[in-house]
C-alpha cells in the first residue's frame, strides 16, 4: 500500500471515473485499474461498484476513503514542512496589526527578531477594526494583533493569546464643547459629525457600532485624520488613549462624560496565526515570543 495509491482511490472517488484521475495524475487509465485492483487485492476488500456509469464507493470503500484522506493530509504536512525547514529563514514576514494597537508593547520583541535575524524584513500591516484577523485568513500576513470580537472567539481555525489591555476614550475639543455649555448626553451631539474610522475587514460590514440612531457622521480611513478632525472642531469620536496623552494633558482634547453613552470603552489585543499554517523559524520565533509575553503581562 503505498501513498500513490491512496491518491488515485481518492481521485477516482472524486471525479468517478479512471478518465478522470488519469487527467490530473498524468498517468494512463490502465495504470490507474491496476493500481487500484492492486490496492484492492492488498486490502481484501472491494473499494468501488462497477456496475454503474460511474464509479462509486462501496460501503467499505467509503471507510477506507475517509482513512485515506487523513493520510494524504498528514503526508501534505510533511512535505509542507520539509520544505518550510529546506528553505531555512524567510525572505520576509507580516505582520498585520489593528491600529488601536500600541506597537510599543511589541518593540522590543520586533528589536531581538530584527538583530537575530537580520537578512529577514519585517513588514508591518496597519489595520482597522476586523482587517488584521481578514489579512490573516487571505494570506496577507503570518501573524496578527487584532482587538477581541465575537468573530474572532467562534474562529475555531485561529490560535490566539491576550498580550495587550487598552482603551478608547471619547473626546472633543475645546472649540467643540463652546457649542455645547452643560454638555450630558449624547443626543446634544446629534448634530456634530461623529468621525468613525472604516473597518479595512469585512466583519462590520454594514454596520455601525456606538453610534446612535439620526447622528450625523463622517468616515475617514486612518485614526491620523480622525484626530486632526476632532482637534479641529469638525467633529467628536473615541480615540486610543495611547494616541491622546499629550492632547489630554495640554487641554486640546478634552474628555466627555456622556451620561448615555459609553465614554471609555476597553480594548483587549489578541496576538493570532492560524492552525492549519506552518510557520518558518523567524515567524514561529516572533510568535513564542508573543506568547511568552502574554504570559509576563499576566
Amino acid at each position: 500500500m503505498t501513498l500513490e495509491q491512496m491518491k488515485m482511490l481518492k481521485l477516482v472517488a472524486e471525479q468517478g471515473s479512471l478518465r478522470g484521475a488519469s487527467e490530473i495524475m498524468f498517468k494512463t487509465q490502465p495504470a490507474i485499474s491496476q493500481g487500484i485492483k492492486k490496492l484492492e487485492n492488498q486490502l481484501g476488500v472491494q473499494l468501488f461498484d462497477r456496475d454503474g456509469y460511474r464509479l462509486e464507493l462501496t460501503a467499505q470503500g467509503r471507510q477506507i476513503y475517509q482513512h485515506a484522506l487523513r493520510l494524504l493530509n498528514e503526508a501534505a504536512k510533511i512535505w509542507q514542512l520539509s520544505h518550510h525547514l529546506a528553505q531555512g529563514n524567510e525572505a520576509s514576514i507580516t505582520l498585520a496589526f489593528e491600529a488601536a494597537f500600541d506597537l510599543n508593547r511589541v518593540m522590543p520583541l520586533l528589536e531581538v527578531t530584527q538583530t537575530k535575524f537580520p537578512d529577514t524584513q519585517i513588514i508591518l500591516k496597519q489595520e482597522y477594526l476586523t482587517g488584521a484577523v481578514d489579512a490573516l485568513h487571505d494570506g496577507e500576513a503570518d501573524l496578527a494583533i487584532s482587538i477581541d470580537s465575537v468573530q474572532m472567539m467562534n474562529d475555531s481555525s485561529l490560535d490566539y493569546v491576550k498580550i495587550y489591555q487598552g482603551f478608547m476614550t471619547c473626546v472633543a475639543s475645546p472649540r467643540l464643547l463652546t457649542r455645547h455649555a452643560d454638555l450630558q448626553f449624547a443626543e446634544e451631539l446629534r448634530n456634530e459629525y461623529q468621525i468613525l474610522v472604516q473597518d479595512t475587514g469585512q466583519g462590520t460590514k454594514g454596520r455601525d457600532f456606538g453610534v446612535q440612531t439620526g447622528q450625523r457622521r463622517w468616515y475617514v480611513n486612518d485614526f491620523s485624520t480622525k484626530k486632526t478632525l476632532i482637534l479641529g472642531g469638525m467633529g467628536w469620536g473615541r480615540l486610543p488613549n495611547n494616541i491622546i496623552e499629550d492632547e489630554l494633558e495640554d487641554g486640546s482634547l478634552v474628555k466627555l462624560k456622556l451620561k448615555d453613552a459609553q465614554n471609555i470603552v476597553a480594548m483587549s489585543h489578541y496576538a493570532m496565526k492560524l492552525k492549519s499554517r506552518l510557520l518558518g523559524p523567524v515567524a514561529n520565533k516572533l510568535w513564542e515570543n508573543l506568547v511568552l509575553l502574554s504570559q509576563k503581562d499576566a
